[in-house]
């Protein structure tokens, strides 16, 4: 038995998946040759498909945080954990995720079976690596090779890899000007990936908003002497979020 159906979730075919949120709306499913599924809060304001970064699953301390918090503002959160996490997790030994197309392929059939279960648009995004993958997902190209799928209304991203950490000059930015949806980044102001001094620096489309997060990193932590708390940074983010799936939910139904 995998750790998954040990920590309680409900195994179920991708065909009774519907019928099984009728029953549990908030619950947490192992969907037969996909993987694990945790759904948080009611879809008030929208839905998001949102994937976890390279080196941690949608159980990580930050993404249980963030997805709570934006689940209590009326978007229900939808979360994965792509093939490789679900090896790190049956391990316990860490690996490095597989190369950014095979993620995008897994990406794109989770959105394939969870958009179509309700008429409310699905938005994308995700946690650094997560949020890359759903932006590369959103772009136009990716879209005219995926007819079957509805034009994705939305992106949130949760601190954005710019760069890597030691190369930033290497910028992954150049799928941005075909991403034609609304698209939020909220990012810490210290973050390695891309700081704030760093992407003042770059050309971005005009569909693009930045939210910063005061003396966050990565994670949104700020150091101690900021006189912040993650916590607190972190809510401010899922505010943010909200209100900005909010305003562009009425557009992004049509």
């Amino acid at each position: 038995m995998s750790n998954y159906a040990l920590s309680g979730y409900i195994e179920v075919s991708p065909e009774a998946l519907k019928t099984a949120l009728k029953h549990q709306p908030n619950g947490c499913f192992l969907v037969q040759g996909m993987g694990p599924l945790a759904v948080f809060g009611e879809a008030k304001q929208g839905r998001l498909l949102f994937a976890h970064g390279a080196g941690a699953g949608h159980h990580s301390p930050f993404m249980r945080q963030f997805v709570t918090s934006l689940a209590g503002r009326g978007v229900q959160v939808l979360c994965i954990d792509f093939p490789y996490m679900q090896q790190i997790q049956e391990t316990g030994k860490r690996r490095p995720p597989p190369p950014i197309a095979h993620t995008l392929a897994q990406f794109c059939e989770w959105y394939a079976l969870l958009s179509a279960l309700s008429v409310m648009p699905l938005w994308v995004g995700g946690k650094s690596m997560g949020g890359r993958v759903a932006t590369l997902f959103a772009s136009a190209q990716f879209a005219s090779e995926q007819p079957f799928i509805r034009a994705v209304p939305g992106v949130v991203v949760a601190g954005y890899p710019f760069h890597p950490t030691k190369a930033p000059h290497k910028l992954r930015l150049d799928h941005w000007p075909a991403i034609d949806c609304p698209m939020l980044i909220l990012q810490g102001e210290r973050d390695p990936f891309g700081s704030r001094d760093e992407v003042a620096g770059y050309t971005l489309p005009a569909n693009a908003q930045l939210a910063w997060l005061k003396d966050g990193d990565h994670d949104f932590k700020p150091r101690r002497f900021s006189g912040l708390n993650q916590t607190v940074l972190i809510d401010e983010a899922t505010q943010i979020a909200a209100s900005f799936v909010r305003a562009h939910h009425t557009v992004a139904a049509g």
